[in-house]
């Protein structure tokens, strides 16, 4: 009896010996235990993903993964990105991927000297001031010529033709026996000795103003003898660019036979347009390079600016005056100048690449915090070669948008990618419901009637446009790129939003499907 009770109290023990140390090791240590409860609340943290939006911006959501036309992948909306402090009324907010992803640069609004050079084009011409016509004064012929060729260099004094005329030999004669009268009657007294003085006086007048040589006119009176021929020569230095006179021929007075231009210094008309003018100051330097001499570099000084306008052109011609030795410039060389800019001083300005310019107005985009970017309306001032004047609308300090890679693509528009901003910062999906600071174009409601996928446009029945001044009507607009082309089917009506990219080419860079804004709801809402 006492046997067998302790062979159960041995048994029982045992047993219990073998529970315990078999839950010693099933249960797990208790470092590994607070590791799985460690492992455990990160499971519990993990991002809820709401759904994916377009790459792009487009107004577009999947509740799956998926990729765009381009193959992109659409980007996921976590639960807490919604939980973040919204934008304003007027800004638009990017996620730092895309940032990323699109290339967003930005750079702040300075303090530059614009430095600008002005461009034009223009040719090369003869000094007026220094361009001669050879013209007889008296009727006669051409005995011979010494220069009979255009284009031939002649030296000052150097004989051009001599010629032949009864007029020129009945005045010589008329002074040579006056001047022999006088001498004959230098000892009377009376009339006739002055009337033979006054004779001599207008003899001699009349051969001066028909340009005969003073060494002419002395051995004339000296001699008394009346040559047939006159040699008429060379007032200047330069080179014959124009000759009418030909051996032989018969001339009337006053008609040009030769003319003679001095290019020791030659002028550039160079033809500045219409915005630049205001920029060109008389006495600046400026430098002229022509295509016949491309490793030289010639320079002159702006002496004139003409007061008329060409108005086939809408260019103003500007005179420089430069030096031409060696006689490298020739009349009719085209040339290719820089002006330099009137100076300025420091102004704000920001780089070209920041400007959005929509035609009738001008925009950038302004970092106000991480991530966010808020269109301004600018007023615009002088512009440089890289920057522009800012004279309202961004202060000193302020970074704009300079560069995005995704703008650059032949069938978007600047105004497409403003609106794909505004979608991806979460901005209602119609574009009636953007805030009007972020809206860059016209809005408007309408029916798609015919779409022209070869053409790549789209007609559509809208109703009237207040921002235009536009009445219902039906017109044809050119979706910004195939993405949005492919939103548009026949007898759908739509909200949409479009800007004049060109003169009469209205571009749509937003659609959505009429009153889905108001229809939509929930956390999809918007995209």
């Amino acid at each position: 009896m006492n046997k067998g009770v302790i062979a159960a109290a041995l048994a029982a023990a045992l047993a219990a010996g073998g529970g315990y140390w078999a839950g010693r090791e099933s249960a797990p240590p208790p470092a590994a235990a607070s590791s799985a409860a460690g492992a455990a609340k990160p499971a519990q943290q993990a991002r809820r993903i709401l759904y994916y939006r377009n790459p792009m911006g487009l107004p577009d959501t999947s509740p799956t993964p998926k990729k765009d036309p381009m193959g992109m992948d659409y980007i996921p909306v976590y639960a807490d990105d919604q939980d973040q402090e919204p934008a304003a009324a007027n800004q638009v907010s990017i996620s730092p991927e895309k940032i990323q992803k699109l290339g967003v640069r930005t750079e702040a609004a300075s303090l530059h000297d614009l430095g600008r050079i002005i461009r034009a084009a223009g040719r090369v011409e003869a000094d007026e001031r220094r361009t001669y016509a050879i013209a007889p004064k008296f009727e006669g012929y051409i005995e011979r010529l010494h220069v009979n060729a255009t284009g031939q260099a002649v030296g000052k004094g150097q004989p051009l033709f001599e010629v032949y005329s009864p007029e020129l030999v009945s005045a010589q004669r008329e002074y040579a026996i006056a001047v022999q009268g006088i001498e004959s009657l230098k000892d009377a007294e009376g009339s006739g000795q002055e009337g033979m003085r006054q004779l001599a006086e207008a003899s001699l007048a009349r051969l001066r103003n028909w340009d005969i040589p003073e060494a002419q006119i002395q051995a004339l009176a000296r001699t008394g003898q009346a040559r047939r021929t006159l040699s008429l020569r060379s007032p200047v230095n330069g080179i014959v660019t124009g000759k009418t006179a030909v051996q032989g021929m018969r001339f009337m007075a006053g008609e040009t036979l030769y003319q003679i231009a001095d290019l020791a210094s030659v002028w550039v008309i160079a033809d500045v347009f219409e915005q630049d003018i205001g920029q060109v100051r008389p006495g600046a330097r400026a430098r002229i390079k022509i295509n016949a001499y491309p490793d030289q570099r010639f320079e002159g000084s702006i002496s004139y600016v003409y007061p008329t306008l060409n108005a086939a052109t809408r260019t103003v011609p500007v005179r420089i005056e430069l030096a031409n030795p060696g006689r490298l410039l020739k009349p009719g060389m085209y040339a290719q100048i820089e002006l330099p800019a009137a100076a300025t001083g420091a102004v704000l300005s920001v780089p070209n690449s920041a400007v959005i310019d929509s035609g009738t107005h001008q925009i950038a985009l302004v970092e106000v915090k991480d991530g966010r970017f808020e269109p301004r309306t600018l007023r615009l001032g002088a512009r440089g070669d890289e920057r522009v004047e800012v004279l309202a609308g961004v202060r000193e300090g302020e970074r704009v948008v300079v560069a995005a890679n995704f703008l650059i693509d032949a069938e978007s528009n600047l105004q497409a990618a403003i609106g794909g901003f505004a979608h991806a910062a979460g901005a209602a999906a119609s574009p009636a419901a953007q805030p009007a600071a972020a809206r860059i174009g016209h809005h408007a409601q309408g029916k798609v009637e015919e779409v022209d996928a070869a053409a790549g446009t789209v007609s559509i029945a809208h109703g009237p446009v207040p921002s235009l001044n536009w009445p219902q009507m039906s017109m044809e607009f050119k979706p910004a790129n195939a993405a949005i082309l492919k939103q548009l089917k026949p007898g759908a009506a739509v909200d949409f939003e479009f800007v004049e990219r060109g003169e009469g080419e209205w571009v749509i860079t937003a659609v959505t499907p009429a009153g889905a804004a108001a229809g939509k709801a929930g956390p999809h809402a918007g995209h």
